[in-house]
């Protein structure tokens, strides 16, 4: 096993093959990126990423998600859909999403965990690449209606290491639940920025 890359556990669903993998891994060293920790033996999750500041980010984050062989849904910008790119994208699991008219996206995933035994859901909960004051909620409330927990995945640049960290269930305090996690994502740095 690549040193670089851990286990999948039994429960994760999965996608890809030897090829897949032996590239994803092979672009994850290339660049000197590691992934640190396991992930739970879960059939259903919502993975949250930060701290997003690069679009450096999806190159590193598709690159571990062929390494690891790891088949998630994951929702990006309406515009990154165009062309050869937007093709890429849906073959990874990717769905459009307008975010002028993001109205219904988190039903739609509530209704995607209530229609299959086994889905990781993939979301960077900053929105986008700037600094933000405050998170979206949309995968609190996913979470909370879908009764999935959430799994915590962070960037950090100066070590390049994508990490997997605590597994957390979300409580009925929203306010209380963002500032934890906004804590345990403190240490982490991005590309350009924390989360703070």
């Amino acid at each position: 096993m690549n040193d670089r890359v851990p286990p999948l556990p039994e429960c994760a669903p999965r996608t890809g093959n030897a090829f897949t993998r032996w590239f994803g891994r092979s672009v994850l060293r290339m660049g000197g990126w590691k992934i640190s920790g396991s992930f739970p033996n879960q059939r259903k999750l919502v993975i949250i990423v930060a701290p997003h500041s690069t679009w450096w980010d999806g190159v590193w984050g598709l690159a571990a998600k062929l390494a690891l062989g790891v088949r998630v849904l994951v929702i990006g910008k309406r515009e990154l859909f165009h062309g050869p790119l937007g093709w890429l994208l849906r073959r990874f699991g990717a769905i459009p999403v307008d975010r002028a008219r993001a109205h219904g996206v988190v039903e739609m995933v509530v209704r995607s965990f209530a229609q299959t035994d086994t889905l990781w859901f993939v979301v960077a909960p900053e929105g986008t690449r700037k600094p933000v004051p405050r998170w979206k909620t949309g995968f609190w409330h996913i979470a909370r209606a879908a009764d999935v927990p959430v799994q915590c995945v962070y960037f950090h640049y100066p070590e390049r290491t994508i990490g997997i960290g605590p597994l957390l269930a979300m409580s009925a305090d929203e306010a209380a639940d963002m500032a934890r996690l906004r804590a345990i994502y403190r240490p982490w740095m991005g590309k350009y920025h924390g989360t703070d």
